[in-house]
């Protein structure tokens, strides 16, 4: 509907309007009766008998609530639940649902169709800590600054509505509501358009794997929404082989999409998802989405820990499929150990070879594609070389990467400063789609801590497990030192975990800014052009055998091949002469750090730590992708 000023997506769960009355709807096949709950203008409730068909869904059409009124749903005559499906809450995720009519917002940037994924420049943020007010309204405020840095996209964790008021947004129970913490449904409408005004697009985390453990009330009334038989990380596995749960989330994706006119969708930890259909959820998901839009610029991203890529598979023309770009764990995974030299947990694959397995993985795709993992015991992933870069998001920081530390130390309090820049050039020059972490762009070091708001028992188990996950490492074997982690319940691990904006007026940090700048605007004029028609096969490497330096190539759009050349050691690199052909003073210079890089590099000696990135007319280096 881009061309209307107004939205709304007709959805099988929950209310649909129709002129004066609406129309409420509810699955539950096992439930004995169910009524609609209609607030009174007294605050008591009128309970309204709903008609249940042969598949299990129960109907009432009536004009009892008005919009803007409170609403749930009676099951069996005892407890009165709120909609899973409510696009808005009266209160919480225990309080009663709020009816809206999608059509009363006017969309004010009606002919935005959307920007090509080669464009897409991530900047992942969390709504409540990235700005002091923690809302949708605030993050307008900041979008002509992302826009002036180079961002192309700002992608929201999941906004949701969760149990509390802070959290991260993985435990959401009402997937088609936007947390009123946050602002609710207008406040989001608020900032897509906004965004959309501003040349910006706007992703959305979603969690189709799992509901959160406060508020989430669908067993109690349709058991046969999960398989209690089948177990995952966060409990019983979601029934997608039932029609109705299929529906709920495929149209959640639908929904956000059309009615609140989000650009892509990141698609957490699909790896969880137990679906025991022939056609995977994802599958099925991401061809609707195609099949919805076909006139708008949509994408898909996804996390998945086993490095699979029939989702990520190009088309005849090099578009995606059906997933448009898969969060790529390998490139944080061995940058980090390059950079810290951390080596514990599933950072210890990452150790013996980690120079190597950068250059592979900025060639090919993953590291592990199809070799043993000896943290996970097992052969992991598939070949990945013969997809383009931009099939994969790469990151030095994420909020997983950053708060699932003990205390949720950034990438920049954890390396050289010098390092992190170079990395930071390879991030954002790379042909791969970058993702930076809020506060990344001037090198933010507050930390970003896993927060929640539970009380009671609830919270006593969410603090222990958290604590209780790092025993595994040295430094937190000792009871006493786990006690030093932050509790997620309390209200200052959230408020600590804020971004501080008035760092970008100290010097270190304004360099840094400025530094993230000019990178964005030269992967913009320099690299962007060339992510189009990428041939297969399109990268090679060499590494080098006793320094931290690697070079590699990738063959682009026209034959045009841009190479980097990296030396993350203190120790100048001389470049074999064996590993080189043609003339390193022809080409392009893209960019160069430090300032001269370049320079040496043409004398054959690449100066530590320093990356260099050239365009050349022919690959540079001597034989096939390692």
């Amino acid at each position: 509907m881009a061309s209307s000023d107004r939205s709304s997506f007709e959805t099988s769960w929950g209310t649909a309007r129709h002129g004066d009355q609406t129309e409420f709807r509810l699955w539950a096949p096992s439930a004995q009766s169910i009524e609609l709950a209609a607030a009174t203008g007294d605050g008591s409730l009128e309970f309204l008998a709903m008609d249940k068909d042969a598949d299990g869904w129960w109907r009432i059409t009536t004009d009892c609530v008005a919009v803007g009124g409170g609403y749930g749903f009676r099951v069996n005559g005892d407890n009165v639940v709120p909609d899973p499906a409510a696009r808005a809450q009266a209160g919480d995720v225990h309080a009663l649902s709020k009816l809206v009519d999608p059509a009363d917002f006017v969309w004010k940037s009606v002919d935005w169709a959307g920007r090509p994924w080669r464009e897409a420049v991530f900047y992942e943020l969390h709504t409540g800590t990235f700005t002091p007010e923690g809302t949708f309204e605030a993050i307008i405020d900041k979008l002509d600054y992302l826009r002036e840095v180079g961002v192309t996209a700002i992608e929201l964790l999941p906004v949701a509505q969760f149990g509390g008021r802070r959290g991260w947004g993985y435990d959401g129970v009402l997937l088609y509501c936007p947390h009123e913490a946050y602002g609710g449904v207008d406040g989001l409408k608020r900032l897509v358009d906004a965004a959309h005004a501003r040349g910006l697009m706007v992703f959305l985390d979603v969690v189709y794997n799992h509901f959160g453990p406060d508020g989430n009330y669908i067993s109690s009334y349709a058991p046969e929404f999960f398989h209690e038989e089948i177990h995952t990380p966060w409990g019983a596995a979601i029934a997608y082989d039932e029609a109705p749960v299929r529906a709920f989330m495929i149209e959640n994706a639908l929904y956000w999409m059309e009615e609140y006119r989000i650009d892509g969708l990141r698609l957490d930890a699909i790896d969880s998802i137990e679906d025991t259909t022939e056609t995977p959820l994802v599958e099925e998901l991401a061809t609707r989405v195609r099949a919805v839009f076909p006139d708008r610029h949509v994408h898909l991203t996804s996390e998945d820990d086993r490095n699979i890529t029939w989702h990520i598979e190009r088309g005849a023309s090099g578009e995606p499929k059906l997933i448009s770009g898969e969060w790529n764990d390998d490139f944080h995974h061995c940058a980090h150990v390059l950079a810290t030299h951390e080596e514990e947990s599933y950072y210890a694959d990452y150790v013996r070879h980690s120079v190597e397995q950068m250059a592979k993985c900025l060639a090919t795709g993953f590291v592990y594609q199809g070799q043993h993992s000896q943290t996970r015991d097992r052969k992991v992933g598939q070949p990945s070389d013969h997809l383009p870069p931009t099939a994969f998001v790469n990151f030095l920081q994420n909020h997983d990467q950053i708060g699932n530390r003990a205390f949720g130390d950034r990438l920049t309090d954890l390396a050289s400063r010098r390092v992190n820049e170079c990395l930071q050039a390879i991030l954002l020059l790379s042909p791969q789609i970058p993702l930076m972490f809020m506060g990344e762009e001037y090198g933010d070091t507050h930390p970003f801590s896993f927060f929640t708001d539970f009380d009671g028992e609830l919270g006593d188990v969410v603090r222990e497990g958290r604590r209780s996950e790092f025993k595994k490492f040295g430094a937190f074997r000792d009871e006493e030192a786990r006690k030093l982690i932050p509790d997620p319940n309390a209200e200052t691990t959230f408020r600590d975990s804020r971004l501080d904006w008035s760092m970008m007026s100290r010097p270190t940090y304004a360099r840094r800014l400025a530094m993230t700048k000019v990178l964005l605007a030269k992967r913009r004029q320099n690299i962007v052009p060339l992510l189009e028609a990428i041939p297969p096969h399109c990268g090679s490497y060499h590494v080098s055998d006793n320094s931290k330096a690697f070079v590699v190539a990738w063959v682009l759009k026209g034959g045009a091949v841009l190479h980097l050349f990296a030396n993350l050691d203190d120790e100048p690199w001389a470049i074999p002469d064996d590993v080189m052909k043609g003339d390193l003073t022809c080409g392009t210079l893209v960019h160069a750090h430090p300032k001269g890089a370049d320079a040496d590099l043409k004398t054959g000696i690449l100066p530590g730590p320093s990356v260099v990135f050239r365009l050349e007319e022919q690959r540079l280096i001597v034989g096939p992708a390692q």
